[in-house]
């Protein structure tokens, strides 16, 4: 009986992976685009807080000024929009705002697929970008009804955050969502 259960944390684990993975490389493509984001998307704190926005994209329009909930590219429904933190994939406060623990595996995986690579980061920081095959596999993604909204809001919270850095967008999500920051550290936000 615990083989079976072994084998279903597992398969549960390699899809809770290939989900989280397929959306950082949607968020990754869309930023490493961008030629305001230098073509790459430049810290883990950049991606911690880019991917909250993506996660909880109703929240995405009060901290970045560019975006409004009638964007057609964020996709949101009346649903997301009254309750906001009711996400599908939580993320935890942290020292630094919203972060996953998966980042490290995710990352890892990607560059170790040939889907990502490691560029030149600032100051010492890790920047990521999407190789060409990381973008071929994006761009096939960005067709797929499952994957279509997210591969369109990565693009609108990639372009409402061109020019910012990871200090700046956790400065805005702190400013503009100070109560909803205001929680223990390790705390799932909801």
């Amino acid at each position: 009986m615990s083989i079976a259960y072994d084998d279903l944390e597992l398969a549960l684990l390699r899809d809770d992976l290939a989900y989280h993975q397929a959306r950082v490389l949607l968020l990754v493509n869309a930023v490493s685009k961008d030629p305001n984001h230098a073509r790459k998307l430049d810290g883990l704190t950049k991606l911690a807080k880019l991917d909250f926005l993506l996660r909880y994209p109703a929240l995405a329009p009060k901290v970045l000024d560019q975006l409004s909930e009638s964007d057609p590219r964020l996709n949101l429904t009346h649903e997301e929009i009254a309750t906001p933190t009711d996400v599908e994939a939580p993320m935890v406060r942290y020292k630094y705002g919203p972060w996953d623990d998966r980042y490290y595996a995710i990352i890892g995986a990607l560059v170790g697929r040939g889907l990502l690579r490691y560029a030149k980061g600032r100051k010492g920081s890790v920047a990521l970008a999407a190789t060409t095959k990381g973008r071929r596999l994006a761009e096939e993604m960005s067709k797929a009804r499952d994957w279509k909204a997210i591969s369109e809001r990565s693009e609108a919270i990639s372009q409402a955050s061109s020019g910012m850095n990871g200090n700046t967008l956790k400065d805005l999500i702190y400013q503009r969502l100070e109560s909803l920051m205001d929680r223990p550290h390790r705390q799932v936000i909801k």
